[in-house]
């Protein structure tokens, strides 16, 4: 069943088709990136309307058997009111309502007579579960990024800067294949590593420090996430204590995955290696967070995620310990989830790595 008609099914009571205006819905309802347009499903077909910036492209993927089957591509010549009239001429229009803007509903109320039904999150349970082709772009994905970690680590040297290695990860994920990184890379060192989101900057790397490096690839539309944190000269025993403890934390959060675990569990999981380590309240942020077309999507490992995880979802376990003002480490995988347990996408080394 392709996107498109998943997609109908779930609006078949309640409208007699569904418009998309944004990007990410409509690259998973056809198989397209596009910036302009609208998607269109109406049971029959999944109308792909796009300007001509992107309609030679899109009809060549076409040919080429790379869209959703029933993708029919639609040259938009005259505006998105135009081609909304005559190919979305239903009785019935849904759209989500946590994505369509009040500007552009209230523009579609003014010029059409149709009634607009909105749904939320019409494709966010479906995106949840992820198809083999879909599995296969996002281990494409990290391949380029563990590809990139093997390079960094080679790369890196006395002198250089926070964004020396940034950009260098990123120029290496470009030259591999990533259509684009699939988030601003983060590279922070010493003190600065107890920042989850630190931003990287012109700041020299020190000697025996850590450097938290959470980067991934873009392609084919797909993202990967992955952290590693390693030592620039030697880790004292501190240091490795800290590093060893979230080690532990992630293979216990690994262990604890599958499909029809409760988010929370998870969490719980990794968690409580770390507070019983006696670095309670040092993890902020929760476990993990599923992926695909975009960086952060549901379901997640969090203390309060009480829903099930489906099996087929990919999800990131990320546990991190972050000591303010002095470091901070974490380490960062992707699984995906089965009826037993889990696949580790990620096959970069995790154990501490010094410089």
């Amino acid at each position: 069943m392709t996107n498109g008609r998943k997609v109908f099914e779930k609006i078949r009571d309640r409208a007699d088709a569904a418009v998309f205006f944004n990007e990410t819905d409509q690259l998973w309802l056809t198989g397209f990136f596009t910036t302009d347009g609208l998607v269109v499903v109406n049971g029959e077909k999944t109308l792909l309307i796009t300007d001509s910036r992107y309609f030679e492209a899109a009809e060549l993927k076409k040919q080429a058997h790379e869209l959703q089957d029933d993708v029919e591509v639609i040259l938009l010549d005259k505006g998105i009111n135009d081609a909304f009239g005559r190919y979305a001429n239903e009785k019935r229009i849904a759209f989500d309502s946590e994505q369509m803007t009040v500007s552009r509903l209230e523009g579609l109320k003014k010029n059409f007579t149709a009634e607009f039904v909105g749904i939320p999150a019409i494709t966010t349970d479906f995106r949840a579960i992820k198809s083999d082709f879909e599995v296969s772009m996002i281990e494409k994905a990290q391949s380029i990024t563990d590809a990139a970690f093997d390079h960094i680590l080679g790369y890196i040297k006395p002198g250089l800067t926070e964004t020396d290695v940034a950009a260098e990860l990123e120029f290496f994920m470009k030259k591999k294949g990533a259509q684009c990184p699939a988030f601003e890379t983060i590279a922070v060192s010493g003190k600065k590593s107890s920042m989850p989101h630190g931003v990287p900057e012109s700041i020299v790397l020190t000697e025996n420090s850590f450097l938290t490096m959470d980067f991934g690839a873009k392609y084919n539309g797909y993202c990967s996430d992955m952290t590693r944190t390693v030592v620039l000269g030697k880790a004292d025993d501190e240091m490795k204590r800290v590093y060893n403890t979230v080690l532990e934390a992630q293979l216990a959060g690994i262990a604890a995955a599958h499909g029809g675990a409760l988010g929370k569990d998870v969490d719980k999981a990794a968690r409580d290696i770390i507070d019983n380590a006696g670095y309670k309240g040092l993890f902020g942020h929760s476990l993990g967070h599923s992926l695909g077309i975009e960086i952060h999507e549901n379901p997640r490992f969090a203390p309060k995620f009480d829903k099930e995880c489906p099996v087929q979802s990919i999800i990131t376990v990320e546990p991190g310990i972050y000591i303010p003002g002095k470091y901070g480490v974490r380490v960062e995988d992707m699984v995906l989830l089965g009826k037993d347990g889990c696949r580790d996408l990620t096959h970069s080394p995790k154990q501490l790595i010094e410089i």
